[in-house]
C-alpha cells in the first residue's frame, strides 16, 4: 500500500508542475489585463508610465516561463504570494475559505454516498419493481439537472415558499457571531443540493453492482444454506456490488468541485468559490494558480483514494501491483 502510494504521490509532481504551468500560458493569452484589473477605476485616467511601473511591482512585465518559474520557486518554500484582487496574501485568502469549502463538499458526498447506496441497495432487491422503476428515472433525470438550477429551485421551495430554511450566507442577517446551529441550519440546503446532483451515479453503480451479485453463485449458496435476507443482502451482495462504485469515487471528485463552485456561489457560501471566479477574471496569477494546484491535488487524492479502497475491499487486487 505504502509503495503504490507513493508511486502515485511521484507522478503528481510532474502533473501539478504541468498544471500550474498551463495556467500561467493560459493567463497570458488572456485579453484580460491584470494591471487595469488591480488598478480598477484608477487605471482609466493612469498614464502610461504608472501603469508601466505597477506592471513591474507586479511582476507581470517578465516573460511567461520566468513568471512561472518565480511563482513556483517561493510556493515550494512556503510562499504563494499576494493576491492581486484580494489585496492580502494568497495562503490567507485560501486559508479563511477552503475550511468552509471542505465542509459543504464533505457533508453533500456523505449524502450522495449514504443515500445512493441505500436507495440502491433496496432498488436491486426487487429489480423492475416500483422503487427500482422511480429510483431509476430519478436518478436519470438528476443526472441532467445543472447543481445552480437544483440550487435555485430549492431557495424558490425551501426557502421563498415554505419559510422553513434560509436562502443562504453562512449566518443569520442580524447575527454578527458563527455559531454552531447556525451553520447547520444554513449548511443544510447547500449540502443536500450538492449531494442529490452527486447521487445519481452512486445509486446507479450500487444498484447495478448489487442486483448483479445476488445473481452470482456465492450469493446463491448462501440463500440456499438458509441464511437471512438481511445476511445475504448485506454479508455478501453489498460488499461485492460496492467494488464498482469505489472507483467511481475518484472520477467524481472533479464533478464534486465544480458543483461545489456553482453551489457555493447560488448560496452565497463563504468558501473558495468566488475567489476562483475573482481570480479567473481578473487574471489573478498567483491566486489562480494556487487554486488551480488545490484542485489538482484533490482529484489526484481523489483517485488514489479510490484506489485504495478497491484495494481493501478486494483482497485479489494487489497494493503494489
Amino acid at each position: 500500500m505504502g509503495r503504490m502510494a507513493g508511486r502515485r504521490v511521484l507522478l503528481a509532481v510532474p502533473v501539478l508542475a504541468a498544471v500550474t504551468f498551463g495556467v500561467f500560458a493560459v493567463a497570458a493569452a488572456s485579453p484580460f489585463d491584470p494591471v487595469k484589473a488591480y488598478a480598477g477605476t484608477a487605471g482609466l485616467t493612469a498614464s502610461q508610465e504608472n501603469l508601466d511601473q505597477l506592471r513591474a511591482n507586479l511582476g507581470v512585465d517578465q516573460p511567461l516561463v520566468t513568471r512561472w518559474w518565480d511563482w513556483l520557486t517561493a510556493a515550494l518554500s512556503g510562499d504563494l504570494g499576494d493576491s492581486s484582487v484580494m489585496r492580502q496574501p494568497v495562503a490567507d485568502v485560501i486559508g479563511e475559505r477552503l475550511g468552509w469549502s471542505v465542509l459543504l463538499a464533505a457533508t453533500a458526498f456523505l449524502v450522495a454516498v449514504v443515500l445512493g447506496t441505500g436507495l440502491g441497495v433496496l432498488a436491486a432487491r426487487r429489480p423492475g419493481g416500483l422503487l427500482d422503476r422511480c429510483g431509476s428515472s430519478a436518478a436519470y433525470t438528476l443526472e441532467a439537472a445543472p447543481a445552480f438550477w437544483l440550487g435555485l429551485l430549492a431557495i424558490w421551495f425551501f426557502a421563498l415558499k415554505l419559510d422553513v430554511l434560509p436562502a443562504g450566507g453562512l449566518t443569520d442577517a442580524a447575527s454578527d457571531t458563527v455559531t454552531f446551529g447556525q451553520v447547520a441550519n444554513h449548511l443544510v440546503l447547500p449540502a443536500s443540493v450538492l449531494g442529490i446532483s452527486q447521487l445519481p451515479w452512486f445509486f446507479l453503480y450500487v444498484r447495478q453492482g448489487v442486483a448483479d451479485a445476488l445473481e452470482e453463485d456465492p450469493v446463491r449458496g448462501a440463500r440456499a444454506r438458509g441464511l437471512r435476507e438481511r445476511t445475504v443482502l448485506l454479508g455478501h451482495a453489498l460488499r461485492s456490488g460496492m467494488l464498482p462504485m469505489l472507483t467511481l469515487i475518484g472520477s467524481r471528485v472533479p464533478e464534486l468541485i465544480t458543483g461545489a463552485l456553482l453551489v457555493e456561489t447560488v448560496f452565497s457560501w463563504p468558501g473558495i468559490a468566488a475567489a476562483t471566479v475573482q481570480a479567473a477574471t481578473s487574471v489573478d496569477f498567483p491566486l489562480l494558480a494556487a487554486l488551480t494546484v488545490l484542485a489538482t491535488a484533490a482529484v489526484v487524492l481523489g483517485n488514489l483514494l479510490s484506489d485504495l479502497l478497491y484495494a481493501i475491499a478486494d483482497p485479489r487486487v494487489g497494493f503494489d501491483g
